[in-house]
């Protein structure tokens, strides 16, 4: 048989059966299970009140809390919720300090309990653990990078499709544009939201995007229409490697929220892009950002000291050593007899080819080098993608004028003092040198790898 196991509600259940039976005297009872007189009368005062309920222990907890949050701040917490539906507690615990004096005012973990109590929480999902991940060397000024992409799309409830394209500035987390689109996404469609958003914030030193169209493709460096046009108006791509997302994270996660605001699909698209400007409005002028200091995007961000220009940019003018061509209606420029294919996305625009050994030419467009033509192959090698992203970008001799430019952008292309970085390097815009006597009307930036 197995040893009888003796507990502490067992010997008080023995106590009381035998103070029941009248057997014994308080004094004596306490001798035989080794208690004080004072602990045997507590017990049976309690089993004469609560019967043999009343041999339960009782809940330590003090009665009352001095630090106990009111039922009048509860009430405040609860409908700052109510407000706010998708805010967690850091967020609400922000919005409670302002309205209420800080020593009042509950911390954040208690403000945490108080909306689980409520079952106004969700319960965090396991995150796998990664590695150490390397810092974000993007946006860290405003209008450094703007972050494009289009949100996942879904269908209104008349049945057309809403393609969401949203723009945002990577260090403020400014939501610049977030605009419907529906049936198409092509260049002709988009490229006027990004005309809008450059006549009201100024243009961006870099773009980044994902690979997918109308922001890349699958031709010569992955040029599309759009982004040769960006280039045009001396915007810098930068795209991340293809399959990774999180790259481009600060833009994920306002998806996220903007997945989580819209709720379901409106009745059709007038009122979609009603919830969309709604959205907007709050997420920059009321919603607190964690990485902001629990600031709002917009008291983080300001307008680019560079203006958008009106005048359309003109062509690009190369060295007098240097070969030029246009690239013809077929994706194709015209070498020695031969056809050469370049790409469709640079139909119209004039190439140059720096020489480089025997037969041997470096592409280029702008800057922007686009691989190696080899006269005996009668083909374009473009570089290799890896190299695309990581290697510093040669910086060709090409003549450029400003005479198109505005003001604002001219002076906010002023040669700033060179930055010694132990190369010859000069952190200044490209000028025609004096004796040069042709001009057009488009100015690509001239910078290192290490300034960009």
């Amino acid at each position: 048989m197995p040893w009888t196991t003796q507990t502490q509600m067992t010997e008080r259940t023995k106590m009381m059966l035998e103070y029941v039976e009248g057997g014994y005297s308080v004094a004596a009872l306490a001798r035989r299970h080794s208690v004080s007189r004072k602990t045997a009368y507590k017990w049976i005062g309690r089993f004469e009140e609560e019967q043999w309920p009343g041999l339960q222990d009782r809940s330590r907890a003090p009665h009352n809390q001095r630090g106990a949050v009111s039922d009048e701040v509860e009430a405040q917490i609860l409908a700052l919720k109510s407000q706010w539906p998708l805010w967690g507690a850091p967020k609400v615990h922000f919005i409670l300090q302002s309205l209420m004096d800080a020593r009042s005012c509950p911390c954040e973990s208690s403000v945490s309990n108080i909306l689980r109590r409520h079952g106004l929480t969700k319960a965090p999902k396991p995150r796998r653990i990664r590695g150490p991940q390397a810092p974000m060397e993007y946006g860290k000024e405003p209008n450094q990078t703007w972050c494009a992409d289009f949100k996942g799309w879904w269908r209104t409830q008349d049945g057309r499709r809403c393609d969401p394209l949203t723009i945002t500035d990577a260090s403020s987390r400014y939501l610049i544009r977030c605009q419907a689109f529906s049936e198409s996404t092509a260049t002709a469609m988009v490229q006027p939201v990004f005309i809008a958003a450059f006549r009201e914030h100024g243009v961006p030193q870099a773009m980044r995007t994902d690979n997918g169209p109308p922001f890349a493709s699958g031709g010569l460096c992955g040029l599309s229409k759009l982004s040769v046009w960006w280039l045009k108006q001396g915007i810098r791509l930068d795209r991340i490697e293809p399959g990774h997302p999180e790259q481009n994270g600060r833009h994920e996660r306002m998806h996220r929220t903007l997945k989580e605001a819209i709720g379901a699909p409106a009745r059709n698209l007038r009122a979609q892009q009603a919830v969309l400007d709604g959205f907007r409005h709050q997420y920059n002028e009321e919603r607190p950002h964690e990485a902001l200091g629990f600031g709002v995007p917009a008291a983080h961000y300001a307008a680019s000291s560079r203006a958008w220009s009106e005048k359309l940019p003109g062509a690009i003018q190369y060295a007098d050593d240097w070969e030029s061509r246009r690239v013809r209606p077929s994706g194709q420029m015209k070498w020695r007899n031969h056809d050469v294919r370049i790409s469709d996305a640079l139909v119209g625009e004039r190439i140059g080819l720096k020489p480089q050994a025997d037969g041997v030419w470096e592409v280029f467009f702008g800057t922007m080098s686009l691989g190696i033509f080899d006269e005996r192959k009668k083909r374009l090698q473009a570089h290799r993608k890896k190299e695309q992203l990581i290697a510093e970008p040669p910086v060709p001799d090409v003549i450029f004028g400003d005479s198109g430019l505005s003001p604002s952008l001219r002076s906010a292309q002023e040669p700033e003092p060179p930055k010694n970085h132990g190369l010859s390097c000069v952190n200044t815009p490209i000028h025609p040198p004096a004796q040069a006597s042709k001009s057009v009307t488009h100015v690509l930036p001239r910078i290192c790898h290490l300034c960009a």
